[in-house]
């Protein structure tokens, strides 16, 4: 029974994915990053995959119009920005 409802719940989630998958490879990765804009038919087929597991996140990104990559936050990058700062 659980296993049935995980599947069911999978499976959802995953068409809910490519529908908003399609139109993604297709304009929206453009949209949110500039290189992508450039992509080939090949290029475009290869992210479907990722954008079916990831449409949360890159639909939030698409809909706010966030251009540019997130930066990373790491102790490194911390430390550098501490230096440049003093």
């Amino acid at each position: 029974m659980i296993a049935a409802i995980f599947l069911i719940l999978s499976g959802a989630y995953l068409l809910c994915g490519l529908v908003f998958a399609v139109p993604f490879s297709l304009g929206g990765a453009g949209k949110i990053d500039g290189h992508a804009a450039r992509g080939t038919w090949g290029f475009r087929v290869l992210i479907v995959p990722g954008a079916m597991l990831l449409w949360p996140l890159l639909a939030r990104r698409w809909i706010k119009g966030i251009h540019a990559p997130p930066e990373e936050h790491n102790a490194h990058r911390c430390a550098i920005r501490k230096e440049a700062q003093s």
